[in-house]
């Protein structure tokens, strides 16, 4: 008897997940020298959890890292009366060896967990590197709880732009062409639109744009290696990069964002985007023609004093 053979995956791998497990293994073991940016989305991301006027019985931290999530909720005092249990999940074993409770190795792209098992759903700095995104999306959806919260830290808008656009500029003067280097981001408004698409309820997303300041190029490339985030495009160069091509990126680099004291600048816009699983006691959109007060009169009379003859 002959085995059926599996109908070929024809979807669009923009990122090698293998890869990027390998290169979160590499730098586990001295990832807490260059997780600032995680811990910064981490803290804020934990402060929005104690403000919600929730209790989660069991919550999952995707692409957790080394716990940053469970780190910072710690410190800002928050336990088990907010969490009942957090459950923190990677693809990379040596990189969860690091974070506390219980672990489970899980790639975001092929959740492990049965539906409607989990009331809160968080993601740190993680959800950026997934082929699809809206996918992922509707697998977190389907393992809320109705009325369940997703909460993530994403990548996006104008994140690395200074380096993006040196490197363009050095690879089109010096061979010709360019070479993807640098992963796309969605915007703000994609995100909030993702939600939506995969079914979320009171979609929010908003920004936060950290800019930091370097000596020079080579030593942001080199934060980059230690957070684990260098090229993982599938499409990327095989062939090293060239020498003359780094130097002229450095150089571009400088010219065009250098600031006074000469140092350079870095962007890096986080997005935190949250979203609820639907349920019949939230707050619904007013049905149209339902308003007891017309925009045209609001506007004619903003003060809302009464009209003469009235």
């Amino acid at each position: 008897m002959m085995r059926a053979m599996p109908a070929p995956d024809t979807r669009m791998r923009l990122f090698d997940r293998a890869l990027l497990r390998r290169r979160r293994d590499r730098v586990a073991a001295s990832f807490d020298e260059f997780d600032f940016l995680l811990r910064r989305a981490a803290e804020d991301v934990a402060g929005r959890i104690a403000a919600a006027n929730r209790h989660f019985a069991v919550a999952a931290d995707l692409g957790a890292h080394r716990g940053a999530l469970a780190h910072a909720l710690t410190e800002q005092g928050i336990g088990t009366d907010k969490i009942g249990l957090l459950v923190s999940s990677d693809m990379s074993l040596p990189m969860l060896a690091g974070a506390p409770g219980l672990r489970v190795a899980a790639d975001e792209e092929a959740l492990p967990f049965a539906p409607a098992s989990l009331n809160l759903v968080t993601s740190i700095l993680s959800l950026h590197a997934v082929n699809d995104l809206p996918g992922a999306l509707i697998q977190i959806r389907r393992a809320l709880q109705p009325d369940g919260l997703f909460m993530a830290a994403i990548f996006g808008g104008e994140t690395l732009t200074e380096l993006r656009q040196s490197f363009a500029e050095a690879e089109i003067e010096l061979e010709g062409g360019l070479s993807p280097r640098i992963a796309p981001f969605a915007d703000l408004r994609d995100i909030g639109g993702l939600l939506q698409r995969a079914g979320f309820a009171l979609p929010v997303a908003d920004t936060d744009r950290v800019t930091v300041r370097y000596r020079d190029p080579i030593r942001l490339m080199a934060d980059l290696r230690g957070m684990g985030e260098t090229n993982i495009m599938t499409e990327r160069r095989r062939t090293p990069l060239r020498r003359a091509t780094l130097m002229r990126a450095m150089e571009i680099y400088r010219e065009k964002f250098g600031l006074p004291d000469g140092r350079v600048p870095a962007t890096f816009d986080i997005v935190v985007a949250t979203g609820w699983t639907p349920h019949e006691s939230q707050q619904k959109p007013l049905r149209p023609g339902s308003a007891e007060a017309r925009l045209a009169d609001a506007l004619a009379n903003p003060a809302g004093r009464p009209r003469s003859g009235t």
